[in-house]
């Protein structure tokens, strides 16, 4: 039973500030809480149902005896529904914190391994890291400590002991995610904070997060070990979640590394030094035949930008054409399908190649159209940026997994 009460609270612990982690495939929007959107991502529907069944068949029954299995089960999911505010108390903590020092949130997002308060870019400096880092804990405490006063309450009030045992499992679960956070290995809050004191020691971010991002390399190591170890031992479920979580951590830790590598290498270069110079673009006058057979299926794109006289007019893509019937494809034009770029679509070539990055990772595009008063000067892909940061690792010597600090 405690490994299973371990599993579940590593997990609904892992809800840390972030912008790396672009893993939500579908989710939906919920509601807004002090102007941040929550989503839950469809994966946490799997968390909630495995959490449900777990308390009600094995983490309840132990903690209040002698109930009706119903009982269990009613407690299960409000238990499980107050873990879900939990973790979005825990994330809006963060994100309050990091509105106060100016970092923008797109929003907070529930999925599989939690929560995660997704941050538009990194702190500008070691005390508001610190600062967003402890708010989390900070605010898990406090949760922890109400609902054991509660859970207290509920007993001198002669209250079921069904409601006293909910109350006091969220307020364990909520003790130990903070205390779980609070374990100084990156991307755990703990390891935010570990970067954040190293960072005003140093003066060094680059070298500050290769250490704590190796802190939560090792961590997620010792988690595998503890998962296969558990698995063996006949407790399949709670070393299941451990492994995996382990393999989430190693792999965000490495992730969190190579961004900030990534972030000094595209600092202060500008869009017209990584952009394609040709840009490929499609006449207005173009039918929509021609337009999927030489564009689409010799490209492999889905969408292009559309261009009159060298002047960028629309976009359009496989979405526009699949709205008209495949008959009228040979006499119908692009310009009849085509829609307006908008501002996620296009960069210009002075604009910084960290912050296009950025507007791709916002937008969830792969390739920004580069226009100079409304002339299609080039395009700027992922790819493109991708190389020069393979290129200038390479020409400079160091690597992202071997050097402590970014090419300049």
């Amino acid at each position: 039973m405690a490994a299973r009460i371990l599993s579940e609270g590593v997990t609904a612990s892992l809800g840390t500030s972030s912008r790396r982690f672009r893993i939500f495939t579908h989710r939906l929007r919920l509601f807004s809480l002090f102007g941040f959107a929550v989503w839950i991502d469809a994966s946490w529907l799997l968390l909630a149902a495995l959490i449900t069944w777990t308390l009600a068949e094995a983490i309840f029954p132990g903690i209040t005896p002698h109930l009706a299995p119903a009982t269990y089960w009613w407690m299960a999911a409000a238990a499980t529904i107050g873990l879900f505010f939990s973790i979005v108390f825990h994330e809006t903590a963060h994100s309050l914190v990091a509105r106060r020092y100016g970092l923008a949130i797109r929003g907070i997002t529930l999925f599989v391994f939690g929560g995660v308060a997704e941050m538009e870019q990194e702190p500008s400096n070691p005390k508001s890291e610190f600062l967003m880092a402890a708010a989390g804990p900070a605010a898990s405490f406090l949760l922890s400590a109400i609902f054991f006063g509660l859970s207290a309450g509920a007993g001198a009030w002669g209250l079921p002991a069904a409601i006293q045992g909910m109350l006091w499992y969220l307020g364990f679960i909520n003790g130990m995610l903070a205390v779980f956070n609070l374990v100084p290995a990156f991307p755990l809050d703990g390891g935010r904070v570990l970067r954040a004191a190293l960072w005003h020691w140093r003066g060094d971010l680059t070298w500050a997060t290769r250490i704590a991002a190796g802190a939560g390399n090792l961590f997620g190591i010792a988690l595998i070990a503890l998962g296969v170890f558990d698995i063996v031992s006949g407790d399949f479920i709670g070393g299941m979640w451990q492994f995996l979580i382990g393999m989430f951590l190693r792999g965000a830790a490495a992730a969190s590394y190579q961004e900030v590598i990534t972030r000094r290498v595209l600092q202060a270069v500008p869009v017209f030094r990584v952009m394609n110079r040709e840009p490929i673009s499609v006449a207005s006058e173009l039918s929509i035949a021609a337009f999927i057979e030489d564009f689409v299926y010799r490209r492999h794109h889905r969408s292009f930008p559309v261009t009159r006289q060298g002047m960028l007019v629309g976009c359009v893509g496989t979405e526009q054409a699949a709205k008209v019937d495949r008959s009228a494809w040979p006499i119908t034009s692009v310009e009849r399908i085509m829609v307006s770029c908008g501002t996620d679509d296009v960069v210009t070539p002075d604009a910084d190649a960290l912050a296009a990055l950025g507007q791709m990772r916002r937008t969830g595009r792969s390739r920004l159209w580069v226009v100079q008063d409304g002339s299609l000067v080039g395009v700027l892909s992922l790819r493109d940026m991708l190389e020069l940061l393979s290129a200038r690792l390479e020409l400079e010597g160091k690597s992202p997994h071997r050097s402590g600090m970014a090419p300049r």
